[in-house]
């Protein structure tokens, strides 16, 4: 990448390329990993005590909108909501709130592990979508990686013995929204800021959830309200540490730590709800990791984009842009500092 095109730091001249500190990127990035599985652990605690899910997810954009409103106000002078493209905005905030949605019905019945687990699914799902929507070629040893990918899925599902419960079934539904909009993110690469993206995402999603959210409507309690303050606490600290992770390094470094959220998935299901995985799930697991890193490894040396596990708005903080557009852009990802994962 040519200097003229690297976004610079707050402070620094646009001409000048800021170093890669790779140790700091990853270790943001597992932090924010982290709080991210925190926040899908608190969502799980809600839907637990019997908080409608698509309740949940209602409240925590309504949350993370009232954090965004003072990001778009100072930003208003540089046109944040302005868009050639509102319905790939809209189709991606619709899928994206129904994985998110999707995501926390499954936690209802799941351990936070296994559905944590089976939502490794969707780089397997962005590297087939990517054929007929990007004009992208995979090759024979991708495919094979995708097919050992969904056998650990039928490791961890184990269809047909009673170990398996239809609830398995929601997070692949999840994943799959989920990769449809990495996929429309992708389609928007170096077109779109990542403010943009992320108001359109969170206001369109807002919308479509909200009839669900507020029918058979009960307030909820003082506790209630303060873990989905948590809650959308951790979706942008989340958003804030990966996007400033992927500013510090590239996604080929990062992409293989994304895969943190099983371990702290698993630490959060035995300290929090006092379950653990089997080893058919581990075992799963293993293989859906494993066929996911493969993946990244393969579209690293073919395209020099790898999918990043749950990754989208953060993968367009690093895309080249023109020059004037420099300087706004590093403000833009310093005071928003928001990034890949809306689940």
């Amino acid at each position: 990448m040519s200097d003229k095109n690297t976004p610079s730091t707050a402070g620094q001249p646009a001409d000048e390329v800021p170093a890669d500190r790779p140790a700091l990127g990853i270790a943001l990035l597992l932090l924010g990993m982290f709080v991210f599985t925190a926040m899908d652990g608190v969502a799980k605690g809600l839907a637990s005590q019997g908080m409608p899910p698509e309740r949940i997810a209602l409240l925590r954009y309504v949350l993370v909108s009232a954090i965004l409103m003072p990001v778009v106000v100072a930003r208003w002078k540089h046109r944040p909501l302005y868009t050639s493209r509102p319905v790939l905005h809209i189709l991606r905030g619709v899928l994206l709130i129904a994985s998110a949605t999707l995501f926390v019905y499954a936690m209802r019945t799941l351990p936070l592990e296994t559905a944590t687990a089976i939502g490794f699914v969707s780089p397997l799902y962005v590297t087939a979508l990517s054929i007929p929507f990007l004009g992208e070629k995979v090759g024979m040893r991708r495919w094979v990686a995708v097919a050992v990918g969904f056998l650990g899925v039928l490791v961890i599902l184990r269809p047909g013995t009673s170990a398996f419960v239809p609830e398995m079934l929601i997070p692949l539904v999840s994943s799959f929204c989920w990769a449809c909009g990495l996929i429309i993110t992708r389609a928007m690469r170096g077109r779109e800021g990542a403010l943009t993206i992320l108001v359109w995402s969170t206001v369109s999603g807002m919308v479509v959830i909200a009839p669900l959210g507020i029918s058979s409507w009960e307030m909820p309690t003082a506790t209630q309200w303060g873990m989905l303050v948590v809650i959308a606490f951790c979706h942008a600290a989340g958003q804030y540490l990966t996007i400033r992770a992927f500013s510090l390094a590239s996604a080929s470094v990062l992409a293989p730590f994304s895969y943190s959220t099983i371990i702290w998935a698993v630490l959060i299901g035995i300290f929090a709800f006092d379950s653990y995985p089997d080893f058919w799930t581990i075992a799963g697991t293993c293989l859906l990791a494993g066929a996911g890193l493969y993946v990244w490894h393969r579209e690293r040396t073919v395209t020099g984009q790898p999918t990043v596990p749950g990754g989208s708005i953060s993968e367009v903080a690093q895309e080249p842009l023109e020059t004037e557009e420099i300087e706004e852009k590093s403000e833009e990802t310093a005071s928003e500092g928001l990034g890949p994962r809306d689940r």
